[in-house]
């Protein structure tokens, strides 16, 4: 066989050189990115993953507000400021998504991240001027499109906005969940099941009362989560390199944070009034983090729950009916498995990890800046992108078409062996346990042991088990409160 069998014929990419003070480097010549983001891709070859869009997104929101502020002040001429804003609006329009190329594992704080968007900004604005790329004249990536800027200030400042601009969607899956709950919490209320704690036999609760109670976790944990995230409205922009506002005209900050609220739509958004303690700091961010999950947490718990009462359907609970989304096996036929909420386990222990590293980053920062800030951002905007998606699937695909199975609901809180609890004001504790233990030992209910042994008039029996009575507050055999 040749030796050049199966090579690549592939005509060789065209590439240009760019110069920095680190010297000459190649880039391609179709690339709209240059030479920093060359570096980078060559440095940081690490996970094959690009930035997030929102993380992009961000970076271009705050480009386009500084060109325009400055365009304002007179800081920056404005058929430049003018082909920076038109560059940047092409991207928020959803173009040049492949010149955004840089590893969210990169060198620390997002300096090459900056630089990507910096430098694709400046060559699309060049270009809309009639000039070439690579040249950066008339616009440079650095002079103009950072004019005023660090990363370190645009990147704290990204985070808030992306994570602002992506919360109305988790925030409208939550309380799509939520009403999803409730719609079966209703629908669900006049069954009475077997309650279980510690995976053991129970006082009787209402399917609906489960329900109703998971709708309740969702909307305290929509509740926590809104509360974290009213802290990152406040935006340090215009702290320049260390928080200190150094090569920024005194307008600059507030009039960023008012051109920001226009192009984002965000209109919570504040100046910051310490713009240091807003770079040195990323725990409102890690308490984002952490509400996210806390919402995880219970989350698991909800769709744990739903694959305990969905088990079966002849060797466990099988008190609820999922919808049928996929064959289960691919050996036994007709299974059919709660493939959903398997998948929201699976997404909320991702991101009870996301968690773990954002707080160990976020712990480590050091004096005016926490370098840490890439995968920060990459690990609470994904953190975001996939509970919105799964919590979306499982109300559409799952809690919207759960069915309840009232004939087995019926049969398992028959056969607790908790029943014996109503017992206790008639009998007393010692006597209701022995009854409680000869239920099981005999095989036989609760109801007719007493029944059998007339351990109670006979009359008494209905009031005191009166299952549905059982689930309220109250004496067992008094008349329900009114």
């Amino acid at each position: 066989m040749s030796a050049t069998a199966g090579t690549s014929s592939l005509p060789p990419v065209a590439m240009r050189v760019e110069t920095d003070p680190l010297g000459a480097f190649e880039v391609p010549q179709s690339a709209l990115y240059g030479i920093q983001t060359a570096r980078a891709l060559q440095n940081f070859a690490i996970s094959g993953l690009r930035p997030l869009w929102p993380f992009v997104v961000a970076q271009v929101w705050i480009k386009k507000a500084a060109a325009m502020v400055h365009r304002h002040t007179g800081r920056l001429d404005a058929p430049l400021a003018d082909a920076i804003v038109t560059a940047a609006d092409e991207v928020l329009a959803g173009r040049h998504r492949d010149q955004f190329v840089v590893d969210p594992y990169q060198a620390g704080a997002g300096t090459s991240h900056n630089m990507n968007v910096n430098e694709v900004l400046a060559n699309r604005a060049n270009e809309l001027l009639g000039a070439p790329r690579g040249r950066y004249v008339p616009v440079h990536p650095n002079d103009h499109v950072n004019m005023a800027q660090s990363t370190n200030d645009t990147i704290p400042t990204n985070i808030r906005l992306a994570v602002l601009g992506e919360l109305p969607l988790l925030v409208g899956a939550l309380e799509a969940l939520e009403a999803a709950l409730v719609d079966r919490a209703r629908a669900f209320d006049h069954i009475v099941k077997a309650g279980r704690t510690h995976l053991q036999d129970a006082m009787p609760i209402r399917l609906g009362q489960e329900f109703a109670a998971y709708a309740g976790s969702i909307a305290r944990a929509r509740k926590r989560l809104g509360e974290a995230a009213d802290y990152l409205n406040d935006l340090g922009i215009g702290g320049s390199a260390v928080g200190t506002g150094v090569t920024v005209e005194p307008q600059y900050p507030s009039l960023m944070v008012a051109a920001l609220r226009d192009i984002t739509c965000i209109t919570t958004l504040r100046e910051g009034t310490d713009r240091v303690q807003l770079m040195q700091s990323m725990g409102d961010v890690a308490a984002f983090s952490a509400a996210m999950r806390g919402i995880a947490i219970d989350l698991s718990k909800i769709v744990s729950d739903l694959r305990l009462m969905v088990s079966g359907p002849r060797t466990g609970f099988d008190e609820i009916v999922l919808p049928a989304v996929q064959p289960g096996s691919s050996i036994m036929p007709g299974k059919v498995n709660p493939s959903i909420p398997e998948m929201v386990n699976q997404v909320c222990y991702q991101v009870m990890g996301c968690d773990v590293t954002v707080a160990m980053a976020a712990e480590h920062g050091q004096l005016e800046l926490n370098v840490m800030m890439p995968v920060i951002a990459h690990n609470v905007l994904l953190s975001m992108h996939i509970l919105t998606s799964a919590i979306t699937t499982l109300t559409t695909r799952c809690v919207a078409g759960i069915e309840a199975n009232p004939d087995m609901c019926a049969y398992w809180v028959e056969r607790s062996a908790a029943l014996a609890t109503a017992l206790l004001p008639a009998l007393g504790y010692a006597a209701a346990a022995e009854l409680s233990k000869r239920s099981v030992r005999e095989g036989v209910l609760i109801r007719d042991l007493i029944t059998r042994e007339q351990i109670v008039p006979a009359a008494e029996v209905e009031a005191l088990l009166d299952l549905r009575r059982l689930t309220e507050i109250g004496m067992p055999g008094s008349r329900p409160a009114s």
